[in-house]
């Protein structure tokens, strides 16, 4: 379960953040997961629940925007047609996924002195 050392990394990453910023607490982070990335968001909710007490984040929200998968050609840009394989009508050149597969800490919200 993989969702589990995501929720390590984004405590440990707002950690920094928080000391780097001399943060007082966090209230919130914002986190995009694209639909192809293999998260299960409802395990992430759970493992970060888990594991957030005791930590910096101990009462901060976690708001998690889910990020559609979006392909276009290389060469022309063009997206894909209906429910057409994935290679461009145009060109004929298989499609690259341009969005749909990150795991980004979008931002941290937190009071700082």
């Amino acid at each position: 379960m993989h969702e589990w050392s995501i929720v390590q990394s984004l405590i440990e990453r707002t950690a920094a953040e928080a000391r780097r910023h001399n943060a007082t607490r966090v209230d919130r982070l914002h986190v995009q997961i694209g639909e192809l990335s293999g998260v299960e968001i409802e395990l992430l909710t759970r493992a970060y629940e888990t594991f957030r007490g005791r930590t910096i984040c101990a009462n901060a929200e976690l708001e998690v925007e889910r990020v559609a998968a979006h392909w276009s050609c290389p060469r022309c840009g063009h997206p894909p047609v209906g429910h057409a394989p994935l290679r461009c009508p145009d060109c004929d050149v298989p499609l690259r996924l341009t969005q749909g597969d990150e795991i980004v800490l979008e931002r941290i919200e937190m009071e700082v002195a």
